[in-house]
């Protein structure tokens, strides 16, 4: 498994095209040599893949919204063609529903953007948050929305601090979409000194990393990619530097 970052992780440098150019560059010094996109800093397509070209990046994957993904899935192939990432994940963070007709929906309506993005060589992939451990007649709505797909259609991405969150255990759901996966969210988790849960640098937490890196290693996923949605213990660069020599050392690879 190839060493990735998200680069939602530094979405504050998004603000001018200089700004996110020296950002960039930040990450290729620290040794990172894949990033997954949240956005495009406002950059068109061809802007953004020369920053990562001049920097020594490359495109592993991308991140978009369910709301775009459903209204227009052609588009969305287009562009990650432009930045050469042939694989797109999505979320859906923000259902309050606890109607398995309603789950089963949405999950129809992704198995079609996942078919059309499928025809233009691009993979789909479910990334999930902590609601969809909520479970509904007994399933999980993970379950429920990747059943909604099949094994070639739909991948998934695991995001292990995500699954914590949910009260789940990371490795046996890496072991459940083993031969499903497209690469992995590699989060920790430890405790603030006011007693809530905190997104730590990976390796400095509390995540059974003994578990996890055989599971995510055995599975089909390409890429582990470290993400820092916040960074309340920490200061963001450390925390970003911090986990990628964790996880080096972890022997994943850099290159």
């Amino acid at each position: 498994m190839k060493i990735a970052i998200q680069l939602y992780t530094i979405r504050e440098f998004y603000g001018s095209i200089e700004e996110f150019s020296k950002a960039v560059k930040k990450l290729s010094d620290i040794g990172y040599r894949y990033v997954e996109t949240a956005g495009l800093a406002n950059l068109d397509p061809q802007q953004f893949k020369k920053i990562m070209d001049d920097n020594g990046l490359k495109i592993c994957s991308s991140h978009t919204g369910l709301d775009r993904i459903l209204k227009e899935p052609e588009a969305i192939a287009s562009e990650q063609t432009k930045l050469n990432a042939l694989c797109c994940n999505i979320s859906w963070p923000g259902s309050q529903s606890h109607d398995i007709d309603a789950i089963k929906k949405i999950a129809e309506k992704i198995e079609r953007a996942a078919s059309t993005l499928k025809a233009h060589g691009i993979t789909l992939g479910y990334h999930n948050h902590g609601i969809e451990f909520a479970k509904c007649d007994g399933k999980t709505w993970l379950e429920i929305i990747m059943e909604g797909s099949s094994e070639s259609t739909l991948t998934a991405q695991i995001d292990t601090y995500w699954v914590q969150y949910g009260g789940g255990d990371p490795a046996q759901w890496i072991t459940n979409y083993a031969k499903r996966l497209n690469s992995i969210h590699f989060k920790d988790m430890g405790m603030s000194p006011d007693n809530k849960q905190a997104m730590v640098p990976v390796g400095t937490g509390n995540l059974n990393w003994q578990k996890i890196l055989p599971a995510a290693k055995k599975s089909s996923a390409k890429y582990a990619i470290m993400e820092m949605d916040f960074s309340p213990l920490y200061p963001l660069w450390d925390a970003i530097k911090i986990s990628f020599e964790n996880m080096k050392n972890w022997g994943l690879e850099s290159e």
